[in-house]
């Protein structure tokens, strides 16, 4: 294994769509703002084609992803085998927060199941394909996803969650801008 693509193969989809879990990475320009990195699940995933993927993006207590994005648009997607034969896939490439008020949102997010607390869909442009081995990730068994997000977003409501993103989601904790709809210019 060890190899690159231009484009995502059909054997990196099914890979792809297979996963529970994956991680996304981003960092601000510059050398002194903080790397973000965070796990994904809840069937929030989705090869668009050869060179795109989006997935769902939710509220939560920071907005790094969406001001790296805003910032300087790199991104990067890791699935992991935890079951089944070992494997690593990494898709680089430039990403975009597709908010609420963007026309493309409502096309994005139909290719998704409904879920409570959607910020936004990160549509992401690939532009690097790559797997390796994978022998170094240990075997995990998935046991289920958890309802609590849901549960989260729900009770807080329509009101509770605008009010959450004003108070957590104007700008990264470097201090870049984060959701459009809140006002905060580009640097």
């Amino acid at each position: 294994m060890g190899d690159v693509f231009e484009a995502i193969p059909e054997r990196l989809r099914a890979f792809i769509e297979a996963q529970h879990v994956f991680f996304v990475a981003t960092a601000p320009s510059g050398s002194d703002g903080r790397v973000n990195l965070s796990p994904k699940g809840l069937d929030t995933v989705r090869v668009l084609d050869e060179r795109s993927v989006a997935y769902l993006d939710f509220v939560g207590s920071g907005v790094e992803t969406i001001a790296h994005l805003r910032e300087n648009g790199r991104i990067v997607l890791m699935f992991c085998a935890f079951g089944g034969p070992p494997n690593i896939v990494r898709l680089h490439g430039r990403g975009e927060a597709i908010e609420p008020s963007d026309a493309r949102f409502a096309a994005l997010v139909a290719k998704f199941p409904p879920a409570a607390g959607t910020r936004a869909v990160i549509l992401v442009h690939v532009e690097r394909a790559s797997d390796s081995c994978g022998y170094g990730v240990p075997l995990y068994e998935y046991q289920g996803e958890r309802a609590q997000l849901g549960a989260w977003a729900d009770k807080k409501g329509s009101e509770g969650l605008a009010q959450y993103q004003k108070d957590k989601n104007a700008a990264s904790i470097d201090g870049l801008p984060g959701l459009r709809w809140l006002g905060k210019t580009d640097p």
